[in-house]
């Protein structure tokens, strides 16, 4: 008899290798696996299913991935992390913005595919849990909106807060600069990228143990940046996994 499994999850790919490798690789890991080649099959399927996460590719044969994407996300709360060989920025930002929780470049190691569904999957149950975040010796209570870092209490002015809460919201999620900046600022301020960084240089320096080697926010390079949940981290990763994702964050 076989071992049920801890998650349901659906790829969207037309590249049958993607598709074996990853019903393969990953079933011995705890997921389910189902696939569809097609946009069209993926939306279908996804219906269907409700599955704990999807990998979506955008490069599909009868509908333009961020087209999926957008329908899947009328309705689909899980995350989405788009699998794609496109690797400029502009792409990661537009599925990014379309609202992917992660996004990751082909050709791929499957030690970071796993770390990040693990953290993707976690992060989104943690969610729908507790008001209050944390990570480490960070604790974050969004209804009192008291900050502590281990036993001192951190002072942080309204949009210091504000931008700590949008983060805190979407944790584990590669945000963009305009999702950031409409979400805090409002939409007239998308253009003002200099101003986040300010503000995230002024979060850094009030949270993080060592500013010039932040781990609590990460910079997404020509993206936007990554709220990492360090008790998630070292929950269920190997070093390797680890040292996969920082790579591609650092």
């Amino acid at each position: 008899m076989s071992k049920p499994k801890d998650y349901t999850l659906l790829v969207i790919d037309d590249e049958l290798q993607v598709r074996r490798f990853t019903e393969v690789s990953l079933s011995p890991h705890g997921y389910e696996v189902h696939s569809a080649e097609s946009g069209r099959e993926g939306i279908e399927l996804g219906t269907k299913l409700n599955p704990d996460a999807i990998i979506l590719d955008l490069g599909l044969p009868d509908m333009d991935g961020l087209d999926v994407l957008s329908s899947l996300k009328s309705w689909y709360q899980g995350p989405i992390i788009v699998l794609s060989v496109r690797d400029d920025e502009d792409s990661i930002v537009a599925a990014l913005d379309s609202g992917a929780h992660d996004y990751i470049r082909k050709p791929f190691h499957l030690g970071e595919l796993l770390a990040r569904l693990r953290l993707a999957l976690r992060n989104n149950q943690a969610n729908q849990t507790s008001p209050v975040y944390t990570s480490g010796n960070l604790s974050v209570d969004l209804s009192s909106r008291r900050v502590t870092v281990g036993e001192r209490e951190i002072k942080l002015t309204v949009t210091e807060f504000e931008l700590l809460k949008v983060l805190i919201r979407h944790r584990g999620k590669v945000l963009t600069h305009n999702q950031i900046l409409t979400e805090v600022w409002g939409p007239k301020s998308v253009e003002h990228i200099q101003y986040l960084r300010v503000y995230v240089g002024h979060l850094r320096q009030k949270l993080e143990a060592d500013i010039n080697k932040p781990r609590l926010i990460l910079t997404e390079p020509g993206v936007g940046y990554r709220l990492q949940n360090l008790d998630l981290l070292k929950e269920g990763m190997t070093a390797s996994e680890a040292a996969l994702i920082a790579e591609k964050v650092d």
